[in-house]
């Protein structure tokens, strides 16, 4: 889904958006043509990657792009600007930091639950340890 570009329209600037709240293909492309509505936008989004790519105008402002992601039900953010202390080193990118995030609470339930799991485990399984 992506719109051919007039030779009329100038698309100066780039910005790669992190996309958030997609379950499927169709809310990628709810998105994508949403941004295309948009005078001086052009907007390609993929689902695997949570990303957005888009090309506009100088006179769009990038906060207009993430509020139109917003206003269509989803989340979104422009990149961190580089630090100025770590010139050359990437900076860690934000939905990278959130599933991270996500696993280690995902890993710290799989170990309660799996402490919890093995005297249950060992009273119905050991008939010395079971109730007569």
């Amino acid at each position: 889904m992506t719109t051919h570009l007039d030779d009329t329209q100038q698309h100066d600037r780039d910005v790669e958006l992190v996309i958030g709240g997609m379950t499927c293909a169709s809310c990628a492309a709810r998105i994508e043509k949403k941004l295309n509505r948009m005078p001086g936008v052009t907007a390609t989004v993929n689902y695997a990657t949570e990303k957005a790519k888009v090309s506009f105008a100088p006179d769009v402002d990038p906060s207009d792009l993430v509020a139109t992601v917003e206003a269509t039900g989803y989340t979104a953010t422009l990149p961190a600007p580089p630090a100025a202390d770590t010139a050359g080193v990437p900076v860690e990118d934000a939905a990278q930091r959130a599933k991270d995030e996500e696993a280690a609470a995902w890993r710290q339930r799989l170990v309660v639950s799996s402490v919890l799991t093995v005297p249950v485990l060992l009273m119905s399984m050991v008939p010395a340890l079971q109730f007569d």
